[in-house]
């Protein structure tokens, strides 16, 4: 019966978590950039003192970056760690976005309501799912069912780089019988999804640097070399006329999808044409020979994010551009090593690099490893069904093609296995303008976490 009086209780307190949500969106926490250090701040300190309502024993803990919020409550059984961040992405173009991206609001769409505004879907809103679930039970027992360590981070969108020194300062404090995260999606609409594994990544970032100033275009066009020019040529030789990508060594440590796995990714309700179609594709353009699914899930990418140099200013300016640059990641699979692929990828550029032209490569170098979760653990069973009980649909367990490097942090750092569910829609916008999260992905996130750890709890 107190399940239900907690489900209920949820039920009945959605406008009040959805404005204490709101709340939060308005700070713009983007972590990426230091002018709004201070609202980082009060992110955090907010999250303190929300915790702290609850009756959870939390704190702000300082970092040379962003500070992280830890939190800890003691119960019976099984000991929890839930892991969510608290910042958000930068809101360029802000010329894009139909709203103020820190004035959030509820709108109502052909899809049902959503809340619109910057980290509704990445990651406040998924995060906030977690922590009203507690609320409720709460409020309707008087206590949480176990003992649960809340860890939420400031920096994960601008590469973590306090997370480490963090964790193993504080492995100790951190300890768990398994962390849950909070930041993924959904397969499809109304599938509720558990991740079995999420790619790797790799960034870099490099100048090409050709005259040794801007150039008139009259005096130099034909014999000067230009940057923008030799970085096109540079960019184009990353991939094959098939997809694949063309570095010397790319696919090593990759593995094929064993042929179970795929029919079970095959038969998760993924709409091929719906996911393609709601960011105005019409067909796949990846690598040739396998599904949108498997290249989405399971195959290696090499991505240009930026490109540029020149005159960028209203007009014509007729020069050849002292430097070009260019901005790009790798996104990894199986047992890829990013070290040793960042290597590979600065090789190949500098090994077609045309005389006087000259490399210069980024020093903030960052990489994770792709991350396999133990299924086989019996949590993730547990939490299948009750996942499946509240979606009334069975619960699938996919890839992800994102990164969330925390979860081999958990594993590397603290030896927990990782429990990743989340209940974002592919068509959210997450990192983009108009970002959304649909009310029922938010209100059936609270309930579905509520009978997660009456589950766990009970297990």
């Amino acid at each position: 019966m107190s399940l239900d009086a907690i489900l209920s209780r949820i039920d009945d307190q959605l406008p009040n978590a959805t404005e204490r949500l709101l709340e939060l969106l308005r700070i713009p926490s983007i972590s990426t950039d230091p002018a709004y250090s201070e609202p980082c701040q009060h992110a955090a300190d907010w999250l303190v003192a929300d915790l702290q309502s609850i009756g959870i024993n939390a704190e702000k803990r300082m970092t040379p970056g962003h500070p992280m919020v830890v939190g800890h409550v003691d119960g019976p059984g099984p000991h929890l760690l839930f892991y969510g961040h608290y910042d958000v992405q930068p809101v360029d173009p802000l010329s894009l976005w139909k709203s103020d991206p820190f004035d959030p609001k509820v709108e109502d769409t052909a899809a049902g309501k959503v809340i619109r505004g910057r980290g509704a879907s990445d990651d406040k809103g998924q995060l906030m799912t977690f922590v009203e679930a507690c609320r409720a039970y709460k409020d309707v027992t008087g206590a949480l069912p176990c003992r649960i360590t809340f860890f939420f981070e400031g920096e994960e969108e601008s590469g973590s780089p306090s997370l480490i020194p963090f964790m193993t300062e504080n492995a100790a404090e951190l300890s768990a019988d398994i962390a849950l995260i909070c930041d993924t999606s959904m397969v499809s609409p109304g599938v509720p999804s558990i991740a079995s594994q999420l790619r790797g990544m790799l960034k870099d970032e490099f100048t090409l640097h050709g005259p040794r100033i801007d150039l008139h275009s009259g005096h130099y066009g034909g014999p000067g070399l230009n940057p923008l020019r030799e970085l096109a040529r540079i960019v184009a030789s990353f991939h094959d006329d098939q997809g694949r990508v063309a570095v010397e060594g790319f696919y090593e440590g990759v593995h094929e999808v064993p042929d179970d796995l795929l029919r079970q990714w095959e038969n998760s309700g993924f709409d091929e044409k719906t996911y393609l179609n709601s960011v105005g594709y019409t067909q796949p353009h990846g690598e040739q020979g396998y599904s949108t699914l498997v290249q989405q899930w399971a195959r290696p990418t090499l991505e240009i994010n930026g490109l540029w140099g020149g005159y960028q200013g209203a007009g014509s300016k007729t020069v050849i551009p002292a430097e070009a640059h260019c901005k790009l990641t790798c996104r990894l699979v199986g047992d890829m090593d990013p070290d040793a692929l960042r290597h590979k990828v600065r090789a190949h550029v500098e090994a077609r690099l045309s005389p006087d032209a000259r490399v210069e490569w980024d020093n903030n170098l960052e990489g994770s490893k792709a991350a396999v979760m133990n299924t086989a653990r019996p949590e993730f069973e547990l939490a299948r069904q009750a996942l499946s009980d509240e979606w009334n649909r069975d619960a699938v367990l996919v890839g992800m093609g994102g990164s969330i490097p925390i979860a081999g942090f958990f594993k590397d750092i603290l030896g927990l296995d990782s429990m990743l569910i989340g209940f974002a829609n592919e068509d959210d916008a997450i990192h983009s303008p108009n970002e959304k999260y649909n009310i029922e992905s938010f209100h059936k996130g609270m309930r579905s976490w509520a009978r997660i750890l009456d589950r766990l709890a009970s297990s």
